[in-house]
């Protein structure tokens, strides 16, 4: 039978003070017990907790996880909760609730064309960013024909692009450990950046024995040599090699697609972005009719005018590219902002990192061994605790300035984001908000079991290490464990 779990007790005399993290353990101890809550519930959670961490398929792994009652402030069932463990993605909620803490849910990155406009030619062209990681070809072009309604028919100079906003460090921390992959998702940032500083080939076929169309996005930044056939239908064989060509990049194509296949997309990374976003500006200017004289530099005129400004969505509709979609390159433009703005500029990854720790201490959310390196959680950079991650979601809910939009940020179980295919039964589904993180080595689920009306959430936290070979087992384990909190809170056991 199913039944109601009656609202918890008044916080109890031992529990800490609203937001504040354990107690530090004092030097060559153990740290000290977390504060505990006794219910049945909290029983029945410690009985599952234990046994999935004393499951043999994980006897070498490094398993914590900490689950906290918000309202009360107390632990219902803990295992390693101080041990400090590589958080994969789940690094991003750090990222996320200092931005919204610091940065506050209404700011806006913003990219400008400026310069002095005099008989419908401009002296120089300076495009400069502000870290939006949202800009992309589209935006550029409307920025374009906003130049063009003011009567600009000629630039009569160079395209500068100021990326004076951010350092020179395009890398952020931990990313040169994987300094060969090209694939998207290690992008490098910049002030200005254009499309999440990546090129994206475009290949639609034509009939058999006839050349492919080919082109790249953005434009103006890649000189494509050779050329892709039209094959008949089946399996394409395009080869792509991407080489630096000055600050450009040269492509050789070769191969065949399928005359069957609609549009084939290759998407790769540019490792120095810093003129990226130019020489798109150009060739969208060249598009609308307006000539350039002069080419594409690094630089600006402090002093020039702006003539058209761009605004991105609101911070808090830019981070649901964080906790929904985990993209690392919006994480790392954020965390750079984040120090541009709290530390001073250029904004350094280090300057964000160091702004976040402070919060996270200003909170009563850090914990010993926990240490922020970057944005993102790629790689092997960061290391938190269990009991920081709850402490952080905690104190994130009970802050009516940053709840909604970092509860908002967050993927609902069995409908978006990188849990769209997990927590989709019944009493579960939509009860869950978390963040989802993988690497090789590591599984991580962070987020909320939201109550029934009356009852806070609970906060959860599970982070395994050392398992490759088997997250798979370790990413069910966790989401069993979940699925177990989710379906006693609101009276339904379930199997």
């Amino acid at each position: 039978t199913s039944q109601a779990y009656p609202p918890p007790p008044p916080p109890p005399v031992l529990a800490p003070p609203p937001g504040a993290a354990p107690p530090a353990a004092a030097p060559g101890l153990p740290p000290p017990a977390s504060p505990r809550l006794a219910s049945p519930l909290a029983a029945e959670i410690e009985v599952a907790v234990r046994a999935m961490v004393l499951d043999t398929s994980f006897k070498d792994a490094q398993v914590g996880v900490a689950l906290l009652d918000v309202d009360s402030g107390r632990y219902l069932a803990v295992h390693n909760e101080h041990l400090p463990l590589n958080p994969a993605s789940n690094a991003k909620l750090y990222t996320a609730a200092a931005a919204l803490a610091l940065l506050h849910p209404e700011y806006r990155f913003e990219t400008s064309l400026a310069g002095k406009a005099t008989n419908g030619a401009v002296a120089g062209l300076v495009l400069r960013g502000h870290g939006d990681p949202s800009l992309e070809t589209r935006d550029l072009f409307e920025m374009v024909q906003e130049l063009r309604g003011h009567g600009v028919r000629r630039v009569d100079g160079d395209i500068f692009v100021d990326q004076q906003f951010f350092d020179g460090a395009f890398t952020p921390p931990a990313f040169e450990q994987q300094p060969n992959e090209w694939a998207a998702f290690r992008a490098n940032v910049s002030a200005v950046a254009l499309n999440e500083n990546t090129v994206t080939l475009s290949i639609r076929p034509s009939t058999a024995g006839q050349p492919a169309s080919s082109s790249f996005d953005p434009p103006g930044f890649v000189d494509i040599e050779g050329s892709v056939s039209t094959g008949e239908a089946g399996a394409d064989t395009v080869g792509l090699i991407l080489s630096a060509s000055g600050k450009r990049l040269s492509a050789k194509l070769s191969g065949s697609v399928g005359e069957n296949a609609k549009l084939v997309r290759y998407t790769r990374r540019v490792d120095d972005p810093s003129l990226l976003a130019g020489y798109a500006l150009k060739a969208l200017l060249d598009q609308v009719g307006i000539k350039v004289t002069g080419d594409v530099k690094p630089g600006g005129m402090k002093n020039a005018p702006v003539l058209v400004r761009h605004k991105s969505a609101p911070l808090a509709a830019i981070l649901f590219e964080l906790g929904k979609v985990s993209d690392n390159f919006y994480a790392e433009m954020v965390m750079k902002t984040i120090g541009g703005e709290t530390k001073g500029r250029p904004a350094k990854s280090d300057g964000g990192t160091e702004a976040v720790t402070r919060w996270l201490e200003k909170v009563g959310a850090m914990d010993s061994g926990v240490v922020i390196r970057n944005g993102s959680g790629l790689f092997d950079s960061n290391r938190v605790t269990t009991s920081s991650m709850a402490q952080l979601l905690r104190a994130a809910w009970r802050d009516p300035a940053i709840q909604p939009e970092f509860l908002a940020q967050l993927a609902i179980g069995g409908v978006d984001g990188t849990l769209h295919k997990r927590f989709r039964s019944e009493h579960v589904r939509r009860a869950v908000r978390a963040k989802t993180g993988t690497l090789d080595d590591a599984i991580a689920l962070s987020g909320y079991v939201l109550g029934p009306p009356g009852r806070g959430p609970i906060a959860f936290s599970i982070v395994f290490n050392k398992v490759a070979g088997k997250a798979a087992g370790a990413r069910a384990a966790a989401d069993k464990l979940v699925e177990m909190v989710a379906r006693q809170s609101w009276g339904s056991p379930g199997k």
